[in-house]
């Protein structure tokens, strides 16, 4: 019975110890990916790095990751225009199938998926906030986007014959992977103006491009909230460093 209660005691000390050191290298592993990221992306905060599963040293002799969530703050993406960029506030990734290196200088996910959610304020950046010049000399241009309700986006239209701006309500979706469509799906009453349907559009409608997220991250689908989109993400092959 004495040798069996040694043998039961040595058992969960070597356990413990087993899952002490586990711990230790899944954290030292997060902060090298999350500081290999930062530089990689040219971040000025490190990212949240999490990775899943237990244990984490099985993981690793079989050189790939089951799960690791990623996930990012202020995050500046390409708009396809010379130096022009717009601020993810928050970009959460999960990467399933994270192959790595053993000094983990790279890592590619074989699938990814996440959400990027982008405010009001920068996606106004992309609407026309230039005038645009109608007939009869009137000028008109978007000045604010909103929450519209029911997965709409309400845009707010200053012309420069009305005292007050016309709103109308617009459906946003997601093009090619990387554009994020903003679609009027009326024209509204101007009063005694009547505005054709091209000039209505040049105004109201707009494409933001949204590039070069991390690993070749796409966009998915997009959805207004109260506060900004929320565009899911997906991708494979996924770069997560190197």
């Amino acid at each position: 019975m004495r040798a069996l209660r040694i043998l039961l005691i040595t058992a969960v000390i070597l356990g413990g110890l087993f899952v002490a050191a586990d711990r230790l290298a899944v954290h030292f592993a997060e902060g090298e990916v999350a500081d290999r990221l930062k530089t990689q992306e040219g971040l000025t905060t490190t990212p949240s790095v999490d990775i899943k599963g237990f244990p984490f040293l099985t993981q690793v002799a079989g050189g790939e990751l089951d799960d690791v969530q990623v996930g990012m703050k202020e995050y500046d993406a390409d708009t396809g225009t010379s130096g022009g960029t717009i601020r993810i506030d928050d970009l959460n990734a999960a990467m399933k199938g994270v192959a790595f290196s053993g000094d983990y200088s790279s890592a590619t996910a074989t699938t990814a998926s996440g959400t990027a959610a982008i405010t009001y304020d920068q996606l106004l950046k992309a609407a026309k906030s230039q005038e645009t010049q109608l007939p009869l000399g009137i000028t008109a241009k978007v000045v604010g986007l909103s929450d519209g309700g029911d997965g709409k986006i309400k845009v707010d239209i200053k012309v420069s014959a009305l005292e007050k701006p016309v709103s109308v309500l617009s459906t946003v979706s997601v093009v090619d992977g990387d554009t994020v469509r903003v679609h009027a799906d009326s024209i509204p009453s101007f009063g005694s103006i009547t505005l054709a349907d091209s000039d209505f559009r040049s105004i109201a409608d707009f494409d933001q491009k949204i590039e070069g997220l991390p690993g070749g991250i796409k966009l998915d689908k997009v959805d207004a909230g109260a506060n900004g989109v929320e565009i899911a993400v997906k991708g494979s092959n996924v770069k997560l460093a190197g």
